[in-house]
């Protein structure tokens, strides 16, 4: 707002007066108008006629001196209302700018104590991991000085491994111990690692993942959080792990600790010839990570994406060869070589066919599976370009695909020659995932089933966690389920609903939805919210990989989803209700059978039901479920340590 309005809101105008004077004798006289400047004096801006004529006296008896007199009068009261209102507007301008200081002030406060939270957040992962970041480095430090003293000869392949693993299993007494070493020659290191490591027993798997993701460098589907998860929930019980990766140009390497290169020559097996490649080494929530950047084939994972190009095979199969080739140059003698999915199914082959002998004889393989789906079939001379023999290969029992019998089934070969083959499903038994979600491969998977094994997902019981969670509204826990009630509020408000702490909500995500399933969806809803019940519906982005992970995800949200006191319930596109999705049997996971002994079969207009009618009951089940222990930590540590243990005993 301008001056001048503001001076014609808070003044009288001179006119208002005239109404008061004598209009006999007038002659025409001009009245100023006055405005303040920046520096606080008041100036003539303009004359304007005014329509107060004088004479030389009205009726009233008032001379002309006598108002010239009542003028200036007027005009120094005038002057002094200016001066108030121009004081009253510098206060309020200096209470405004202390106003907004004080918000700044506040705001970077709040920025402060978040990154505090954070800095407390990860010092207490590196904790839970037995090293703070100055341990960190010596620790892995001290890794690398031993394979680099494999690589020049001065120490062989065994004395190596037991060096890992006395590192590994002393982290702290040796990070305390030999840091002022650490600068001293490899000779006097391995002097004083000999004399300490005397005496000392080793205990534990020495563990190394081959895979393609990893939580959080790069995460397309739930292999990220797997890999991660797993591998911390390992080391918290006193294993050895670490992972091999390939260095995407797409990979957010913030999260790496002391990311450097290992200057060793390090060559791989491809298409006839041996290929030079970078070698680099960081750790990553406390797992030691080995990062693979080919130098001739630097295009193969120089690209915007992860998955979803014409020459995958070729790209997986290279990185594949590549991590065994590291992995024998470096002289580590793993107890288990854990792969994933198709993309990394190619070592089985590779490590029965050519790198059995070459020092891992006491090695054996696991092999993961997230999604039987994704196969990959290729044409059978491909695999020569990794140093397979195709005619070995192309075989019934070995890697032809039992139904385009002219190619070859990667994911079929590694379930072939993988001593241990895990399913990761939190709901389905092995029974069913044979017969009904084999995807061509069941009569293979009914060869092998005594070596099948189906595992949970899990989650990061210290992030999500509803009684320390940052994200919420009110934390809650299930002693106390009060904050709930303020962050279903929180939601409803959020999403535009009517606010009713009493009202009940269904969250609803779905990967794929049929026209027949969409109308009988909407039947539910329709019936439901009659009722007064509220809907959220999460769908699929048309983007491939957003759909696909959010159909990898949906089986780490159900068990989030218990231990935030929501009771997870599945549809399938032939469903015209939604119904618990349990399996139960003896092969069926403690989270299906969980669910299936907890919320049985039913509906969810019985559960809605049994809410409504049966408060009591349905909250006792809700609170066992927030009770129960579904992190990485528990079965599905459990189910890979039986793994492990048994392919070690072959």
């Amino acid at each position: 707002m301008s001056m001048n309005f503001l001076i014609n809101a808070a003044i009288p105008s001179p006119l208002y007066f005239s109404q008061q004077l004598n209009t006999t004798n007038r002659k025409p006289i001009r009245a100023p108008l006055r405005c303040s400047t920046n520096n606080g004096e008041v100036n003539d801006l303009s004359t304007i006629p005014s329509q107060i004529e004088l004479g030389a006296q009205d009726n009233t008896g008032v001379s002309k001196e006598e108002f010239r007199s009542s003028s200036i009068e007027r005009e120094m009261k005038n002057n002094d209302i200016w001066r108030l209102f121009k004081e009253a507007q510098r206060n309020i301008l200096y209470l405004n700018k202390q106003r907004l200081d004080a918000v700044e002030e506040l705001n970077k406060t709040n920025r402060e104590k978040q990154l505090l939270l954070e800095k407390i957040e990860q010092l207490e992962v590196e904790k839970q991991a037995g090293l703070g970041k100055g341990n960190l480095s010596i620790f892995w430090e001290l890794l690398l000085r031993i394979d680099s003293m494999v690589l020049t000869g001065m120490i062989n392949s065994g004395e190596a491994s037991n060096l890992r693993k006395l590192v590994f299993d002393y982290k702290v007494s040796v990070a305390d111990l030999f840091a002022d070493i650490l600068p001293e020659g490899d000779a006097d290191l391995l002097a004083e690692l000999r004399r300490f490591g005397s005496g000392s027993k080793k205990n534990g798997f020495h563990i190394i993942h081959i895979c393609t993701e990893m939580d959080p460098l790069v995460s397309i589907g739930s292999l990220a959080s797997y890999v991660t998860g797993l591998s911390g929930a390992l080391q918290r019980k006193g294993h050895l792990v670490e992972v091999i990766l390939p260095k995407y140009a797409c990979m957010n390497l913030d999260g790496v600790q002391g990311l450097r290169e290992i200057k060793a020559e390090c060559y791989s097996y491809f298409n006839g010839q041996l290929h030079a490649n970078k070698i680099w080494i960081g750790v990553v929530s406390g797992i030691g990570v080995t990062f693979i950047q080919p130098l001739h084939y630097s295009s193969f994972f120089n690209r915007e994406s992860v998955y979803g190009y014409s020459d995958d095979f070729e790209r997986f199969t290279y990185f594949s060869r590549a991590s065994l080739d590291y992995i024998v140059k470096s002289r580590k003698q793993p107890d288990v070589l854990h792969i994933h999915n198709w993309e990394t199914a190619i070592v089985g082959p590779l490590f029965w066919d050519i790198f059995v002998k070459q020092g891992l004889e006491g090695t054996r393989i696991l092999l993961s599976c997230h999604n039987l789906n994704s196969l990959c079939l290729e044409h059978p001379d491909k695999l020569a370009l990794c140093g397979l023999d195709p005619a070995r290969l192309h075989r019934p029992d070995r890697l032809q695909d039992n139904t385009k019998t002219h190619l070859v089934n990667i994911l079929k070969g590694g379930v072939v020659y993988s001593n241990k083959v895990v399913i990761v499903s939190s709901m389905h038994s092995k029974g069913r995932i044979i017969r009904s979600l084999s995807h061509g491969l069941e009569s293979t998977l009914a060869i092998h089933q005594d070596k099948l094994l189906v595992a949970p997902c899990g989650f990061d019981s210290s992030t999500w966690d509803p009684s320390n969670d940052k994200f919420l509204t009110e934390n809650y826990c299930a002693e106390d389920m009060k904050g709930k009630t303020v962050c279903k509020v929180t939601l409803q408000q959020q999403l535009g609903l009517s606010k009713d702490a009493s009202t009940i909500v269904v969250g609803c995500i779905f990967s794929d939805v049929s026209d027949v399933f969409l109308e009988n969806l909407k039947a539910v809803v329709r019936g439901a919210k009659m009722r007064g019940i509220q809907f959220v519906f999460t769908g699929t982005n048309k983007l491939p990989s957003a759909s696909r992970a959010l159909v990898s995800f949906q089986e780490e949200l159900k068990l989030k989803a218990l231990k935030y006191g929501a009771a997870p319930i599945a549809v399938t596109s032939s469903d015209i209700e939604f119904r618990y999705f349990a399996e139960f049997d003896h092969e069926s996971t403690r989270f299906s059978r969980f669910i299936s002994s907890t919320f049985g079969n039913i509906s969810l207009s019985q559960a809605l039901e049994e809410i409504k009618n049966n408060p009591l009951s349905w909250k006792r089940k809700i609170k066992d479920a927030m009770l129960q222990d579904f992190s990485w930590d528990a079965e599905c540590y459990d189910i890979h340590i039986s793994a492990y243990t048994a392919i070690k005993n072959l």
